[in-house]
């Protein structure tokens, strides 16, 4: 420290120059943190690769909506100003690639406008990046969208935009509200004018220099970056620099108060706290730094605070002690005493029960947390909506797409179906039919569109047995079709015999007969076997003598007019019966190709030939098809909202449906992957809860490391982080009864659990280190366990309520952010905080420490002075 205090100018001058020179160069962080996105899954999540799959196929094109809300049933005047706009939007650009007007045709209305028709939906398709799609959006509502029209522009790129703009101006307002409560809450703690702007000056240029470093490692190094980095840079550096200050100017004063000179007492105090700050920010640290382990982009990008911890643990040996130098005993004006640094009537209180009844204590703290702990049951909410309230255009959009459409219709889960053979075929789409029956069954589904039904209902002539009724119809047809021709054959017969016996009349006569009754009897054979093939075949030999009989007739000559209307109606037989033959082969046909089909057997369905090149069919294939035919998209609208944790459950069942249900089926090797928010949310729901656990395990493991070695003892690790383990659960326990009990929301937010445990975890451990290092101080010199606590807990107490309180305030200015996830955050960290300094710390911590004596150091032994 001396070294330090020698060459104080040049290295706080240095370091100056450093912080304005990498502030100017460094890129933006928040521009940063807008382009990482909200999400950030890794490649092998389900909803990456469909989106994936999509884009590899050219068709990664985004849907987004104008909802219009109409005060009556839908008009004419309502239906031209709707096409208008259609035909506007589509004017917008390239980048607009189609637009559906809702009142093109019934099928369309019956689609896009609900049912009391007051609620129409614009979808329209951009084929651009985030950024681009939200300016269409902007382009709309300036626009497009008429003045005296009550309507909306939303969609999922829309609503993630409105998160990130919440979340920016959610850290403007915590940085302002930070640096104005720390001023007011060390101007009431030292009532000194002076003093708060040690604390600002030192944090203010760690925040500063710590976000430059950060912007260039993400450049640098790809590091993890998301709308929570700079937020809690500002909360956790503010408050915890804070505490560190507080530390050092506590133990400043006491020195200063014991007589020693400036310099002296400056050396004295980073011996002292100087050295608990040091394990302390060691401590946190490591904390942080454990968080580099996690998978989950998100959950990494709170290492950031590593780097600023680092630079704070820099700034508080170097900048700070220079302006202890420099201010001497001014630092402290103009009060002449500080509050921080007297002994604490509260903890001194607490120690009796604590020290002295050690049982006792430890049962009240149990009364306190248990009841509160049996209430926990870890529901989380995956709502991106309930992040920013009903306050912006695109929530408002989604709730009139909800009311009226239902909530499932307004984000459906995407199924994509991608395989290297063509999958728009008529033998392969049955099986799409097969996975929509299947995933009819699921509870949480409402309905599926896909080819086999665009609409959302099956189209009944796709199943065999619609087809074999149409073929029986058809069967009925020929047999009456033929009973007509046989009729007419009988009115020639009855004709030519009444013409005479002249050239061979009567014979041609016989022969007509003879042809009847073989018709008669093929007719009978149709009704009775229902042998189709066989039937072709005697009607097609008929059709040839009937033919013979045509040509000879009309060479036997005899009455011109009369002859030429018999041989007219034998032809026109001969027609029908050749027509009727034809159809017949193409029943034979369909028969046969029914006959040897797999999907027929196995999935219930056939789709005749011709069907898909069929000018109706092409929307259909247009919409749920890709990749040239090589993919098939699904839809499938769930009953529940898709932010809902039910829907994440039926995501669940959807996927185990598929893994079942395409085995031993052609899709057995396609890729199948699973888009939409609900998707998302599942694979969010799975990759957050075990990156949770592995990355709780690897901070935990590494604290212990490091207060083992720090503390010389493997007692009192364990107890200083199941005391904050015990705080934890307890404050996340009390947020969860306020957020879903009392205000309403489906839960705590899915990323709340995560930062939570680590912000408390990480920061609480400080004062558990402040007061046990104080006690190892005291106990170094030879008092008993029992007096050791006393005193360290009567030196300390008002060091970490006060530090406590400073920290809660800087959480606590997260609280008007309007970002529900940091005020959840903040909640947790605010309860935990007082919860910790003010009953679990004094209480609980104590009453271990002099429970084990001693042998609180096993199994390293206490180090004596010397």
């Amino acid at each position: 420290m001396n070294t330090i205090l020698r060459w104080k100018w040049p290295i706080t001058i240095g370091l100056l120059v450093i912080t304005v020179v990498l502030f100017l160069i460094a890129p933006n962080l928040t521009k940063q943190a807008e382009k990482a996105g909200s999400f950030q899954l890794s490649e092998d999540a389900s909803s990456q690769q469909a989106a994936q799959m999509l884009e590899d196929a050219g068709e990664s094109d985004q849907t987004i909506s104008v909802v219009v809300e109409l005060d009556q049933a839908l008009t004419d005047d309502n239906r031209n100003q709707l096409s208008t706009m259609a035909d506007e939007i589509t004017a917008l650009g390239d980048t607009v690639t189609s637009v559906l007007n809702p009142v093109e045709s019934d099928e369309l209305e019956s689609q896009l406008v609900s049912e009391n028709k007051k609620t129409v939906l614009i979808p329209i398709t951009v084929d651009g990046t985030d950024e681009e799609v939200n300016q269409i959006a902007e382009d709309i509502r300036t626009t497009i969208i008429p003045s005296d029209m009550t309507a909306y522009v939303t969609g999922l790129s829309i609503i993630n935009s409105d998160v990130n703009k919440s979340s920016q101006e959610g850290l403007k307002r915590t940085e302002i509200i930070t640096v104005v409560l720390i001023f007011g809450l060390l101007l009431a703690v030292f009532r000194s004018i002076v003093t708060p702007f040690v604390p600002l000056v030192a944090v203010g240029i760690t925040y500063l220099l710590s976000q430059s470093l950060v912007a260039f490692f993400i450049d640098w190094f790809g590091f993890p970056v998301s709308n929570y980095t700079q937020i809690f840079l500002v909360a956790i550096l503010f408050g915890i620099g804070t505490d560190y200050c507080i530390l050092l100017l506590s133990r400043y004063k006491e020195e200063l108060s014991a007589g020693h000179e400036v310099q002296q007492a400056i050396v004295n105090t980073y011996k002292t706290a100087g050295r608990t700050l040091l394990i302390s920010g060691v401590a946190v640290f490591i904390g942080f730094f454990a968080i580099g382990f996690a998978e989950f982009p998100i959950f990494k990008s709170a290492v950031a605070v590593a780097v600023g911890i680092a630079v704070l643990l820099l700034v508080l040996f170097t900048v700070v002690p220079v302006l202890m130098l420099v201010l001497k005993e001014k630092l402290f004006w103009p009060s002449k005493k500080s509050a921080s640094h007297k002994d604490s009537k509260l903890w001194a209180w607490m120690s009796k029960l604590s020290v002295n009844l050690p049982v006792v204590s430890i049962l009240v703290v149990a009364f306190i947390t248990v009841p509160l702990l049996l209430t926990y049951d870890n529901s989380l909410s995956f709502n991106t909506v309930d992040e920013i309230g009903d306050d912006y255009e695109s929530v408002k959009g989604l709730r009139a797409i909800e009311d009226g459409f239902g909530k499932g219709d307004s984000l459906p889960v995407q199924v994509i179906i991608k395989s290297d053979e063509k999958l728009a075929t008529e033998e392969m789409i049955p099986y799409v039919e097969r996975l929509s029956q299947r995933f009819e069954q699921i509870e949480g589904v409402e309905k599926i569109r896909t080819v086999t039904r665009p609409t959302g209902e099956i189209i009944e002539d796709l199943y065999v047995d619609k087809q074999l009724g149409l073929l029986a119809d058809g069967l009925t047809d020929a047999r009456d079709g033929l009973s007509e021709i046989s009729k007419g054959l009988t009115q020639i017969q009855s004709g030519l015999a009444g013409a005479g016996s002249s050239g061979g009349l009567g014979e041609v006569a016989t022969s007509i007969g003879q042809l009847n009754e073989q018709l008669a009897l093929t007719t009978q054979g149709l009704q009775q076997t229902g042998n189709v093939q066989q039937t072709v075949g005697a009607l097609t030999a008929i059709s040839g003598q009937l033919d013979q009989i045509q040509q000879g007739l009309a060479s036997a000559g005899g009455d011109g007019a009369g002859m030429s209307q018999l041989t007219e109606g034998l032809a026109a037989s001969n027609e029908g019966l050749t027509k009727i033959t034809d159809g017949l082969t193409e029943v034979s046909d369909m028969m046969n190709k029914m006959s040897e089909s797999d999907s027929v057997r196995e999935t219930g369905l056939f789709i005749p030939a011709g069907t898909l090149e069929n000018k109706e069919f092409a929307p259909v294939l247009e919409r749920y098809t890709f990749a040239d035919g090589n993919g098939i998209k699904m839809e499938v609208v769930l009953s529940d909202d898709p932010y809902s944790p039910e829907a994440i459950d039926t995501v669940h069942r959807l996927k185990e449906a598929v893994e079942s249900e395409v085995k031993g089926t052609p899709f057995e090797d396609a890729d199948i992957a699973f888009g939409g928010i609900s998707s998302v949310n599942s694979d969010l729901a799975d990759i957050s809860s075990s990156d949770f656990s592995n990355t709780v395990i690897i901070m935990l493991i590494s604290l212990f490391v490091v207060l083992a070695i720090m503390f010389r003892s493997m007692i009192m690790p364990l107890f200083m982080i199941g005391s904050l383990l015990l705080t934890y659960f307890t404050s996340i326990a009390i947020a969860e009864l306020i957020f879903e009990n009392i205000l309403g929301f489906d839960g705590i937010s899915w990323a709340v659990p995560f930062f939570g445990f680590v912000m408390l975890v990480a920061l609480g451990v400080d004062y558990s280190i402040f007061l046990l290092d104080r006690f190892r101080e005291e106990a170094e010199c030879g008092v008993s366990v029992r007096e050791a606590m006393r005193v360290s807990m009567t030196k300390m107490g008002t060091v970490i309520i006060t530090a406590a309180i400073i920290l809660a305030g800087t959480f606590g200015a997260m609280m008007p952010s309007g970002v529900l996830s940091l005020m959840q955050i903040a909640s947790i960290v605010v309860i935990g905080l007082l919860l910790y300094g003010l009953i679990v710390l004094p209480l609980l911590i104590p009453a271990i420490t002099v429970s084990f004596d001693r042998g609180v150091w096993w199994p390293f032994g206490m180090k004596k002075k010397k």
